[in-house]
C-alpha cells in the first residue's frame, strides 16, 4: 500500500521532466487559486455596482478621499472595473495576472491600515494576497 498521492510517471525533476508525486497536490492547488483568484476579483468588482454584499463605499479610507478628484461612489466603481479587469486577467494569463492582484491586494491594505476599523479585513485580505502569491509561483509550472 502507498502513501502517495499519484505514482511516479514522469521523468525525474532533475531531468526537465516533473516529478507526478508533487505535481498532482501542487496542480490541484494551481487550479483552486487559479479558479478563486479569477472569480473573486471579477465577482467583487461586480458588487462595487449592485452593492448586493456590501456597501463598498464606506471602506474607503477618507485620505483618498481627499486626495481624488472623483466623487467617492465613483471612485468605488472604476475599482469595480480594475477588479474585473484583474480577474478576467487571471484568468486568461495567470502568470501576469496573479501580481496584479497580488499588488491590488496591498494597495487595498494600505487603504484599510490608515482607517482605523478596518484591521481585521486588511489581514483578511493580507492572507488573499499571500494566495495570489502562492497562484504566481505556482503558475510558472502550470499556466
Amino acid at each position: 500500500m502507498s502513501t502517495n498521492h499519484a505514482e511516479t510517471i514522469s521523468q525525474p525533476a532533475g531531468f526537465g521532466g516533473v516529478d507526478t508525486v508533487a505535481a498532482a497536490p501542487a496542480r490541484q492547488a494551481y487550479q483552486v487559486l487559479h479558479f478563486a483568484f479569477a472569480a473573486a476579483p471579477i465577482l467583487a468588482g461586480f458588487d462595487k455596482f449592485l452593492h448586493l454584499l456590501v456597501n463598498w463605499d464606506q471602506y474607503l479610507a477618507p485620505w483618498i478621499v481627499n486626495l481624488s478628484p472623483i466623487q467617492p461612489h465613483s471612485l468605488m466603481l472604476a475599482v469595480g472595473v480594475v477588479e474585473i479587469a484583474a480577474g478576467l486577467l487571471v484568468a486568461i494569463k495567470p502568470r501576469i495576472g496573479a501580481w496584479i492582484v497580488f499588488a491590488w491586494l496591498w494597495g487595498i491594505i494600505l487603504n484599510l491600515v490608515t482607517y482605523p476599523g478596518y484591521f481585521d479585513i486588511a489581514l483578511r485580505d493580507f492572507g488573499l494576497s499571500l494566495g495570489a502569491l502562492a497562484l504566481a509561483q505556482l503558475s510558472k509550472d502550470f499556466s
